[in-house]
């Protein structure tokens, strides 16, 4: 890592030490951060639960069930820079507490749409919710603590969020079960009411942030290119293939986001995604791991309760309860984990935690139409999370820690986007995988993984070879 990083990492941990927020209310602002952010990781893992559920209830075919997830997934992923530069600019609990009530009211709307394009136009403004709060929540945190204990509050804070995305999938499954998948959009709402209460009470205002601009230009480019090529890629994975339509949408696509890096070039340190920070390799490096690490997990998230509703017989209920090993592990290792990485650096486990969720997801070819839980499905969740939780605290905290702290929202936002952007592309990737059924279902859910764990084993060679050796965290 550059003496230029370097440099920058030690200003922000100087400016965040010398803030109020660093040393009052730490317990309520992390309760706070966690509930917020846990909004999108439990509406996520609840809707990939409710696939089978929702198509049915609503007579969606496999094109338009992937809008289901992807209607989320594009606005959170085109617009969690803007958000997190918009944090920069108007001020990060503003941006938090707007965030929350627009995704409580949109999670309203999905639970009473009446057809598919409404419930369409309302994960859109889930979306949009989750893009303002997500990078805002953890711009919070990253200001709130220092030393050893914001990697420990890091940790409890990925721990957490992991725990509630996961078990909410327990829940919601038996919901669905009990005859109605609108319910889950309800879970959403009491997460949001007590984020907004603790944020209001607790989260210092802000300061006056004015000055720092807000990049409209680059924000619009990211959203129009990420949406040109999640498009693009839908159709080109659905039934009828590579269509004139589908090559156009990812032509235009790869111009737009062209267009977007010469802009971000032309701000400079005013663009919401610098570009300056990318000189250091091992920058590069976080960026290009996060981006297969969490396209994997997205693509997991998707398919394995899909096929175990659709392929194995599951229930809606025991589909959601499979993934109950990832937080029951996460919570016991990523606060470890995160302290651990911020003695000895992040290098060692970021190469060894994706090695971990490659074999995890190697295991899936045992899967099929008989597949036993306890023998065939619990083992490759298990493995997954134990790799997953050497590889999440530490990765946020490198990234964190990586900035100066004028512009820690929209680093933390950049790695939001990338983590989204991985599972969007998956998800739009999964077209010839929902419309399959049967052995053929069986096979393009083996082959589906299997790429995935070649994703897993890149990130880790990201990590070994881009990252720093000995970098400890600050």
């Amino acid at each position: 890592m550059n003496d230029a990083v370097d440099s920058t990492r030690a200003a922000a941990s100087a400016r965040i030490e010398d803030s109020p927020a660093a040393t009052e209310h730490q317990t309520p602002i992390l309760i706070a951060t966690i509930l917020a952010s846990s909004l999108a990781f439990v509406d996520g893992s609840v809707v990939n639960v409710a696939l089978p559920a929702i198509a049915q209830g609503l007579s969606a075919d496999a094109g338009k069930l992937q809008w289901v997830v992807n209607s989320y997934l594009l606005p959170l992923s085109a617009l969690l820079l803007l958000g997190g530069a918009a944090g920069d600019h108007f001020g990060r609990r503003r941006l938090l507490l707007a965030g929350t009530a627009l995704f409580a009211l949109a999670s309203l709307g999905c639970a009473l749409a009446p057809d598919l394009p409404t419930l369409i136009a309302s994960r859109l403004l889930q979306g949009v919710g989750s893009a303002m709060l997500m990078p805002n929540s953890l711009a919070i945190l990253g200001q709130s603590f220092v030393g050893e204990s914001k990697g420990r509050a890091i940790g409890i804070w990925a721990a957490s969020g992991a725990a509630l995305g996961a078990i909410g999938p327990v829940i919601g499954g038996w919901l669905i079960d009990l005859g109605s998948w609108r319910a889950i959009f309800f879970l959403n709402l009491p997460l949001a009411a007590a984020a907004i209460v603790l944020a209001w009470r607790f989260v210092p205002r802000d300061r006056d942030t004015r000055d720092n601009p807000l990049d409209m230009v680059g924000g619009l480019l990211a959203t129009a290119g990420l949406g040109a090529l999640t498009w693009g890629l839908t159709i080109g994975a659905g039934r009828n293939g590579w269509t004139a339509s589908a090559v156009a949408a990812v032509i235009l696509s790869v111009a737009l986001l062209l267009g977007f890096l010469r802009w971000e070039k032309r701000c400079g340190e005013a663009a919401m995604m610098p570009l300056g920070l990318f000189v250091s390799p091992s920058f590069v490096g976080l960026t290009l791991f996060t981006f297969l690490l969490y396209g994997a997990l997205g693509e997991l998230l998707v398919l394995v309760p899909y096929m175990l509703i659709k392929g194995a017989g599951y229930s809606a209920v025991a589909a959601g309860a499979a993934l109950l090993p990832l937080p029951l592990v996460l919570g016991v290792a990523s606060p470890a984990a995160g302290a651990l990485a911020g003695r000895i650096g992040p290098r060692l486990p970021l190469t060894v935690g994706p090695l971990v969720v490659a074999a995890g997801f190697l295991f899936s070819v045992r899967i099929d139409a008989t597949a036993n839980y306890w023998t065939e499905v619990m083992p490759m969740i298990f493995v997954i999370a134990l790799g997953m939780s050497a590889a999440v605290a530490p990765l946020t905290t490198a990234v964190l820690t990586s900035v100066g702290a004028r512009h820690i929202g929209s680093a933390s936002g950049l790695n939001s986007a990338v983590a989204r952007s991985g599972g969007l592309l998956a998800t739009a990737l999964l077209g010839s995988v929902l419309a399959a059924a049967g052995t053929q279902l069986t096979a393009a859910f083996h082959t589906a993984m299997i790429l995935g764990a070649v994703a897993c084993a890149a990130a880790s060679l990201c990590a070994f070879a881009l990252l720093a050796r000995k970098s400890a965290l600050k």
